[in-house]
């Protein structure tokens, strides 16, 4: 296929009539079909006389042909692979290209030859490496232009372990050379090397656990000569690659060295040591003398910043957020000390609220969009800038030193605030700027800089910063300054987020004043929403004494704003809506108040059923609504329309299902002691029961068990004397409907729920549930045999747990009488409760468990005495000390003893009297952790470390805290927040002394020789044996 057919039809694509332009788009997708056209494409982007757009063209289709036609590698392959020969023909073209005279030719064929080593390098492209570090050492600029652009993908993707070493010797030589030729290469070019060196650095360090030795000889001998090249670059004077220049290529360089310099120091950090004090001072300098520049293009735009030599935008903050990264990373190592003193630290501090200013784009984006102007501040923004970065190192400096710190903070501010007032008198419009920023980044630092001064009182020492001066002498002037909203809403928020400092009377003007802004019908975007952010944490952080008064107002004036806002600043309002309800347990909310805030708050609902943050935070609002007197209000206004929405909701949409059970939920945990009040469960049955029938959707099913079960909790005598009207089912018979439903499902991700769900039916059902009770124990042992999961087990065991604790005689003997296919019910129990009972989670589960086996043990009975169940790992030779992988596992399967259950249950009994009556995990000591073998670089840890496994001292103590006694999982959220469940919580099994009472069991058996004990504690371990003696002889 000629190149000529090909270029017609390329310009017809291009041309401004539709109907040719259409013709000439489906007669192109035709050729592509053939792998003659691809190489036809190839040959046009190389002929130098045809026009430049068409050459352009021809390269973009070539990539899209690549993807699509090349090979099965990539997803969008169609078919009609290029034979071998075709596809040699135009690697070759496609790599010519890269040393085109013209820059945007080499750019498009340095894509097209990324995506052919995608799927041709290394097995039918062999050759590709060696050609592209030849380009790399030619004398070409052009030549080095183009390659380098095919390293920069190159090396991020398409390296394989153990390809990345032979290449990096090749290759690291050669990028030094160019970049340390600055009259040869152009600084774009330059920066490349940089950016494709710092990909390297990434690969070395994925590698350095598989080639130790290797990857720290490369280190030990590269890093320095590039490390003393970024210092020879940085001493170079910044403002050269600013000021008398066309374009600021020159930023581009050091934009990728402390990009370099950041990921070296999370990878490498002892190889940049001996350098990071002048690293540091040079960072410092770049921060000082670039600022005037940051100053006239950024705060006064009295020029537009310049375009790259490649026609792209290079910011002054894409070199300055790196930096301060860099300079973060290394305070929060804890290394240069030194460094971050003195000077150093108050220069620091001053140009970092300097540098996040708000800029003019800035004020004129969050003037207009009120969700990016909430967002910009969110502790979970997306959006980096120099502002986060700035607060970010702010952070890191005052968890490293804080009382000097926070005293730099005070003489920065009062600097600022004493300028400020010089600027304003002089007539300077932007007066303001530093004044915001010093106010958002002390802001910033609250929490810290509150812990700061009471740190410092409780020393007996003086404060730190003056904040109360600040909050009566310089903030309130600012919040009439309507014609500056960023200030003025900076002086609401700023005095909120140190509103615990402020005197009662003067807290309660500063809310008024924040109320009268939202009454205000011209204040303007930022205004309005700084004055919610203010009210959220005035509301937060100042006594009901102070608020109540307001509240009824407050929540007035936020009701409007439901339905015009969105987004991160419908997130705001909301959460402040939900601080508001809480104020005094919402004893100030009325009927009509509660009516129309539960409209408001559905009419959002509706239009974000799928936001699990809005649902989140409209649980909690209505929780409140439900917890005022107005709560027969709240229920008759929400209630109707929640199980509408349930009763509506199909599988394509059961989202709505699964949020509508979490409302309901909110309602139910919000209802008064007393009950949910007259016919909430009529209402509610019908749809209840009919969703969990139907739906299959997971979260739908976990939220509505959940609701089911804070119903039987909170009022289950509504449950017990309803009737379906249409079917005759009654409450509990549904109940029982959807346990069976769960065990009958392979589906396990009910988990837990399903388990609180039978432990408080059967705490709260009493005599009602004993008609159906052998039916319901048979189906939870049948089910036994085929779970999986731990938490699944956990819900089908624990039942058992209580009942045998307080019933135990009737339920073995239910147990024994019944049969599944031949075995006994109570071994299928017992077994499989041996064999999980040191993964049970929570609080009370593992408890109940413990009081149930020592019940079981004393019963002596006949059937438990000789059945035999799981007992301990057997260490082998060849797995004794060493961590047992997945792959070890594989190829050494774990097998166990087999024991009586006697003598599993006083194994387990003891575990628990020595983790201090908690149920944890069964596994090393720590002092047998520390023995074993391990590559997970325990060797360089500090003396602390070593003693805390890997931790300092106080972030191990903070750790032990936190998960207690315990092993906590991880991954059950419930256990470590601890108050899932009221109930439980108050319920004698979890305020008992189980240590206290462990002992009397031991003590007990030993003097009664109860199950033969004497002969049965003689098959434990002589640990275990030791700790019966010590536990006897209490």
């Amino acid at each position: 296929m000629a190149s000529s057919e090909i270029a017609q039809c390329l310009s017809a694509t291009l041309s401004t009539d539709t109907n040719t332009r259409i013709s000439a788009e489906l007669k192109l997708s035709q050729l592509l079909n053939s792998p003659e056209a691809a190489l036809a494409l190839s040959q046009l982007v190389l002929t130098s006389e045809a026009d430049l757009s068409l050459r352009q063209s021809a390269a973009i289709i070539l990539r899209k042909y690549v993807t699509e036609h090349w090979s099965p590698y990539f997803s969008q392959f169609k078919g009609n692979a290029p034979p071998p020969e075709v596809k040699t023909q135009i690697r070759q073209a496609v790599f010519q290209g890269l040393s085109d005279p013209i820059r945007k030719i080499r750019s498009l064929c340095a894509r097209v030859l990324s995506s052919i080593a995608n799927s041709d390098w290394p097995d039918e492209y062999p050759e590709l490496l060696n050609s592209l570090i030849g380009l790399l050492s030619s004398l070409s600029p052009d030549s080095v232009h183009g390659a380098m652009q095919v390293f920069t993908e190159f090396i991020k993707s398409d390296l394989t372990e153990d390809q990345i070493l032979p290449v990096l010797r090749q290759l690291l030589p050669v990028l030094l050379n160019i970049l340390g030729a600055p009259e040869q290469h152009s600084s774009l070019t330059r920066s490349r090397t940089l950016s494709v060196f710092r990909q390297c650095v990434e690969s070395l360090y994925m590698v350095k656990d598989q080639y130790p030795e290797a990857v720290k000889e490369a280190t030990s001998s590269v890093l320095p000569v590039w490390l003393d090249a970024f210092k020879t670059l940085l001493r170079v004077d910044p403002l050269q690659d600013v000021e008398n220049t066309p374009n600021w290529d020159g930023l581009a360089i050091r934009i990728q060295v402390f990009k370099t310099l950041d990921t070296i120091q999370t990878s490498f950090p002892r190889a940049l040591a001996p350098h990071l004090q002048d690293l540091l001072s040079a960072a410092l300098l770049h921060l000082s003398v670039l600022y005037p520049t940051f100053h006239h293009y950024y705060l006064q735009q009295a020029a537009a910043v310049p375009r790259s030599s490649e026609d792209e935008t290079i910011e002054l903050i894409h070199l300055i957020c790196p930096m301060l990264d860099f300079v973060a990373s290394v305070a929060r190592s804890g290394r240069a000390k030194d460094w971050f003193e003195g000077d150093n630290l108050s220069n620091l501090v001053t140009l970092v609220f300097t540098w996040t200013q708000m800029t003019h784009d800035d004020e004129e984006e969050w003037a207009n969009n009120a969700n990016a102007f909430v967002a910009q501040e969110s502790d979970d923004t997306l959006s980096y800038s120099v502002r986060m970065a700035g607060f970010d190192l702010l952070g890191v400096l005052i968890d490293r030193n804080a009382v000097a710190t926070v005293k730099t903070f005070e003489a920065t501010i009062a600097r600022v605030v004493a300028e400020t007032q010089q600027h304003r008198e002089s007539g300077s419009q932007d007066w303001w700027r530093p004044l915001e920023a010093a106010l958002a980044a002390v802001g910033s630092q609250h929490e810290d800089v509150l812990d700061a001064i009471d740190d410092e009182i409780d020393s007996g020492r003086g404060k730190p910063i003056d904040i109360g001066s600040l909050l009566t002498n310089v903030v309130p002037n600012f919040l009439i300054l309507s014609q500056f909203p960023f200030l003025q809403g900076r002086a609401f928020v700023f005095a909120s987020q140190y509103a615990k400092l402020l005197p009662g009377q003067l807290a309660g003007q500063y809310l008024d004043a924040a109320i009268q802004v939202l009454e205000a019908p011209e204040a303007s975007v930022p205004v309005k929403v700084s004055a919610v952010k203010a009210i959220h944490n005035f509301c937060q952080n100042v006594d009901d004494a102070i608020s109540v008064p307001l509240a009824p107002r407050i929540a007035k004036d936020i009701g409007p704003f439901l339905p015009v806002t969105s987004e991160d600043t419908l997130t705001l309002v909301l959460e402040t809506l939900a601080a508001v309800v809480e104020i005094d347990e919402g004893k100030w909310i009325t009927e009509d108040l509660a009516r129309a805030l539960v409209s408001a708050c559905l009419d959002v609902w509706m239009k974000n059923n799928k936001d699990p943050i809005f649902i989140s935070i409209l649980g909690n609002v209505f929780q409140s609504l439900a917890s005022s007197p107005a709560y027969q209000a709240v229920v008759h206004q929400a209630l109707p329309a929640l199980t509408t929405a349930l009763m509506s909701a199909t599988e394509v949409d059961s989202y709505v299902a699964s949020a509508a059970f979490e409302l309901v939920g909110a309602l139910v945990e919000g209802a008064p002691a007393s009950g949910l009040g007259d016919g909430f469960f009529a209402i509610l049955a019908p749809a209840l029961y009919a969703t969990l029938r139907a739906t299959e959707d997971r979260e739908a099913i976990q939220n509505g068990i959940a609701t089911l079960t804070l119903i039987i909790r909170k009022d289950i005598n509504q449950l017990i004397h309803w009737t379906d009207p249409t079917t005759g089912q009654s409450g509990l018979d549904g109940v029982l409907q959807v346990i069976a439903k769960q065990l009958q499902s392979e589906d396990e991700s009910g988990g837990l729920v399903i388990g609180d769900l039978i432990i408080h039916l059967l705490r709260r059902a009493g005599e009602a549930v004993l008609p159906v009770l052998p039916q319901l124990l048979e189906a939870m042992v049948r089910r036994m045999r085929t779970a999986k999961t731990a938490t699944f087990l956990q819900s089908l065991i624990i039942p058992f747990a209580f009942l045998i604790h307080n019933q135990r005689d009737t339920v073995l003997n239910l147990l024994e009488s019944q049969q599944i296919d031949g075995t006994a019910a109570l071994d299928i129990l017992v077994r499989t409760w041996c064999e999980n009972a040191e993964t049970f989670q929570g609080f009370w589960p593992p408890r109940i468990s413990t009081l149930a086996l020592c019940s079981l043990y004393v019963s002596e009975r006949p059937s438990l005495q000789n059945l035999v169940v799981k007992g301990d790992i057997v260490v082998k030779p060849e797995t004794k000390n060493v961590i047992m992988t997945r792959s070890r596992t594989k190829q050494i399967p774990t097998e166990f003893t087999s024991v009586p259950f006697p003598v599993k249950a006083l194994k387990l009994l003891l575990h628990d009297l020595q983790s201090g009556g908690e149920a944890a995990s069964m596994g090393f000591s720590a002092k047998d952790v520390s023995e074993v073998a391990s590559d997970d670089g325990a060797e360089d840890w500090t003396e602390e470390e070593a003693l805390h496994q890997g931790f300092k001292a106080d972030e191990f103590a903070f750790l032990s805290d936190m998960l207690g006694p315990r092993g906590v999982a991880f991954d059950n959220d419930d256990a470590l927040e601890g108050n899932d469940d009221e109930d439980l919580k108050n319920d004698p099994v979890s305020t008992m002394d189980l240590q206290a009472h462990l002992l009397g069991f031991f003590k007990e058996c030993a003097a009664r020789n109860t199950g033969n004990f004497s002969a049965v504690v003689q098959q434990l371990t002589p640990e275990e044996i030791q700790v019966v003696q010590k536990a006897v002889s209490q």
